[in-house]
């Protein structure tokens, strides 16, 4: 499992680009890689790597359509990102209120680990459809990532608003709260309010959930 990080965010800072791409593909930290374990119809932005890789490789998976052998660096997948993202934006212009096309955008600078411009693209279209909870998770990531750990927490609340069961807000709810608060308790608590709103997950799932939980409360004896 993931190992707790030696540097946490804290609401409005602003991480080094060494400090984001090690956040980006540690293995079970919140919302990129929650996709991949919880959201089975959708591809994780980043693959999960083991949690002893993630210390020793603080650089991304380059995304598709990069360089050759060349590692871009963040302001390479932005210039990448704005150009993939530019019809789409030009299409906006026509219907700015289209949630597709605001989600769509939001994606393509997430996967780019352009998390800022994500959260701005994903707070668009939860404005258009605020009910969209798998969005707000979404969202959540991105706000976490950059930073705004309270933000993150806040955007997950609200997507359990609307729905209180919902698997992947309940997960990197703990998450966050473990890594981003250091709150042991409260990790715990979303978790298993997680399986017990949850029966129908799969035993591996349970599993991974469960050796989380045991894992933060060791932890917390040490």
């Amino acid at each position: 499992m993931a190992n707790k990080p030696t540097t946490q965010p804290t609401a409005g800072s602003a991480w080094q680009a060494k400090q984001v791409y090690a956040m980006a593909i540690i293995c079970l930290v919140v919302g990129l890689a929650i996709g991949y374990l919880f959201r089975g119809s959708q591809s994780p932005a980043v693959p999960p790597q083991p949690a002893a890789n993630a210390q020793s490789n603080a650089q991304p998976s380059a995304p598709a359509g990069s360089m050759g052998g060349h590692m871009p660096s963040l302001e390479e997948m932005k210039q990448m990102a704005d150009k993939k993202a530019a019809p789409l934006l030009e299409k906006l212009k026509g219907d700015p209120n289209n949630s597709d096309l605001l989600i769509q955008v939001g994606n393509i600078y997430k996967s780019t680990h352009q998390f800022k411009e994500a959260a701005v693209y994903y707070d668009k279209a939860l404005q258009v459809d605020p009910k969209n909870v798998a969005i707000r998770t979404e969202m959540a990531s991105c706000l976490y990532y950059n930073g705004d750990v309270d933000g993150a927490i806040n955007q997950l609340q609200q997507a359990l608003h609307y729905d209180p069961k919902d698997a992947n807000s309940l997960f990197n709810l703990g998450m966050i709260k473990w890594q981003g608060k250091q709150d042991s308790k409260g990790a715990v608590a979303a978790w298993q309010q997680l399986l017990k709103s949850n029966p129908q997950l799969s035993a591996e799932r349970k599993a991974t959930v469960q050796k989380l939980m045991a894992d933060v409360q060791m932890q917390g004896k040490s």
